[in-house]
């Protein structure tokens, strides 16, 4: 039977090593990438963040990979990840094509069906985002938002104002939203 609490000194050791070594590299290359790395603002940076903590377990706890190797994939995966964020700053269809786009879910007192089935949003989940954004009244809220990180923007302006910030959010039933809205999106119900 393999031992469970303890095994030997050499062991810990290592693990303490690479641990150390691991984390003073990860946090090295990503001072000289920039801050943009570990940001959440989308699927894809939420990956690589995951990624580079599964890299990082794996360099202290697994005897196959070394640390140069863990150096490397920390640096394959903050070096791929700020070439798909140049491309994504230049090219409109790979912004697309890694963070979708937002999703309107509820306009100046509707919510927006097709939409939230699209997103895979319930009306609870809504309203608890209304509540979070220290709302007591649907009728207080402008608009909320399904952001490309997953999470929830509640907007102000129910009085009938104009919401600026809405420019780019998807409307239900349309591919691509342009950067002015005229009026509020049709709802059903």
């Amino acid at each position: 039977m393999d031992p469970i609490f303890f095994d030997q000194w050499q062991a810990l050791l290592r693990t303490a090593v690479l641990g150390v070594l691991g984390y003073v590299g990860l946090v090295f290359l990503l001072r000289v990438s920039g801050r943009r790395t570990l940001s959440k603002m989308n699927a894809f940076d939420l990956v690589v963040t995951v990624a580079l903590g599964s890299v990082l377990a794996s360099v202290m706890l697994s005897k196959d990979v070394t640390l140069a190797q863990g150096i490397l994939a920390f640096g394959l995966l903050i070096g791929m990840q700020y070439l798909v964020t140049w491309a994504s700053v230049r090219y409109r269809w790979v912004r697309q094509l890694v963070t979708g786009e937002p999703a309107l879910l509820f306009f100046r007192g509707g919510y927006l069906p097709e939409a939230m089935r699209q997103a895979r949003v319930t009306e609870d989940e809504v309203r608890a985002a209304v509540r979070a954004a220290g709302k007591a009244e649907l009728a207080d809220v402008g608009a909320v938002i399904l952001e490309t990180d997953g999470s929830f923007s509640v907007v102000n302006g129910a009085d009938g104002a104009t919401l600026p910030s809405l420019a780019g959010v998807k409307e239900p039933g349309t591919r691509s939203s342009g950067p002015e809205r005229s009026g509020p999106p049709e709802r059903s119900g």
